[in-house]
């Protein structure tokens, strides 16, 4: 190869060939920042929605928890069972809200590249121990990006946490001169619509994330002008290869085109540049059918094969070429030369019945319509 991909630019936006390859190698595009923010924000409005009662069931459970019989204090094995039920308890309180975090996480990790699952993608590979290959991603712009982006979430997220406790902070004195249950409900209200409103920071850091994302997967995966040549070739076969198999189905094609001789009943002839092979059942109702035709060096061979299989040959220059130029190999003759064709045919069947007879026949000149006349390229003959 001329050219070396390495010192190409990559110019070229992704074939779709290139962006299969990257999904079944497990690389696809993705936004972390995208599925924290959704799942933080789910966890946050699930609190707001239903954190009271769920902080007030736990905490009668957790109350619960300390009233029993002093006789249990001595009893191991129910203070053991006592524990363990209150634990299940309390799981089956936060359980909605992790199955909650885990559907939404599971739902937008798809939103940007697709559902994707490669075992290449957790295979060890040599590369991710080559030194050099971590100093890269080091020292790499991903790296900057990320730091600065963990700069902004928490400047954002810490400064709208600030703001809202700093107004809020007067109503959450105001909970210790209420009861437990309604000091419990207002403080966990206020605390949850404050993080709630903190995490929608999330969404600005995710907004700025998802972009960057896509441009870097899709950087990644251009292509060089080279590259794009070489998948080409590959995908629609290289020029020599297809030239083979052209000529290999035209060695094929003539092949069976020449077996097909043996069932023509005569052969017109130009008498060398042309030549066409005619079968014609006179018991059926089809015309004549063209089952073999050639110029030059093919119409040597069906000439050759006609002598061979005893197929006569008729010389009419007007009449080979217009077959040769109008009607397709496997094809019946068109209707205009069904009179030309027909005064060839009857000289044929009649050399062959009068031949045993011991009686010749007199060779027609088969009239050709003006406009079913061509010259040897193909082109009509002036009148």
């Amino acid at each position: 190869m001329a050219e070396n991909d390495s010192t190409q630019e990559k110019t070229e936006e992704p074939t779709s060939k290139r962006i299969q390859k990257s999904r079944d190698d497990g690389q696809v595009a993705r936004s972390q920042e995208l599925s924290i923010a959704a799942t933080v924000i789910t966890v946050a409005g699930f609190m707001y929605l239903f954190g009271g009662a769920m902080i007030i069931k736990i905490s009668e459970q957790f109350a619960a928890a300390f009233v029993f019989d002093p006789k249990h204090v001595f009893d191991v094995s129910g203070l053991t069972s006592r524990v363990g039920k209150g634990l299940m308890d309390a799981l089956l309180v936060v359980a909605p809200l992790g199955a909650a975090a885990f559907v939404v996480s599971l739902l937008v990790s798809g939103v940007l590249g697709g559902y994707n699952f490669s075992w290449k993608a957790i295979a060890p590979k040599a590369s991710k121990l080559n030194p050099l290959s971590g100093l890269k991603r080091l020292f790499g712009m991903k790296v900057v990006f990320d730091f600065f982006k963990t700069i902004g979430k928490f400047l954002l997220v810490g400064g709208l946490t600030y703001l809202l406790v700093d107004n809020y902070v007067g109503q959450l004195m105001f909970t210790s001169l209420m009861n437990f249950e309604g000091g419990l409900a207002l403080g966990g209200s206020i605390i949850v619509f404050s993080f709630l409103v903190a995490t929608l920071a999330l969404v600005i850091i995710a907004m700025i994330d998802v972009p960057y994302q896509l441009q870097e997967y899709n950087k990644k995966l251009k292509m060089t002008k080279q590259e794009v040549k070489e998948e080409a070739k590959d995908t629609d076969g290289r020029p020599e290869v297809k030239q083979r198999i052209r000529q290999k189905q035209r060695e094929l094609a003539s092949m069976r085109m020449l077996e097909a001789i043996a069932d023509a009943d005569v052969v017109i002839t130009n008498p060398e540049h042309f030549a066409v092979a005619l079968a014609y059942d006179p018991t059926g109702d089809l015309p004549p059918k063209l089952v073999a035709k050639g110029s030059d060096f093919i119409a040597e061979k069906i000439r050759e094969r006609a002598k061979e299989e005893g197929v006569p040959l008729f010389t009419s220059p007007t009449l080979a070429r217009s077959l040769f130029f109008t009607t397709d190999l496997n094809g019946y003759i068109p209707e205009p030369l069904y009179e030309a064709v027909a005064q060839v045919i009857a000289f044929i069947f009649n050399i062959n019945s009068f031949n045993r007879g011991g009686v010749n026949s007199e060779i027609p000149v088969p009239r050709v319509p003006l406009d079913m006349r061509f010259d040897k390229n193909g082109e009509p003959e002036e009148s």
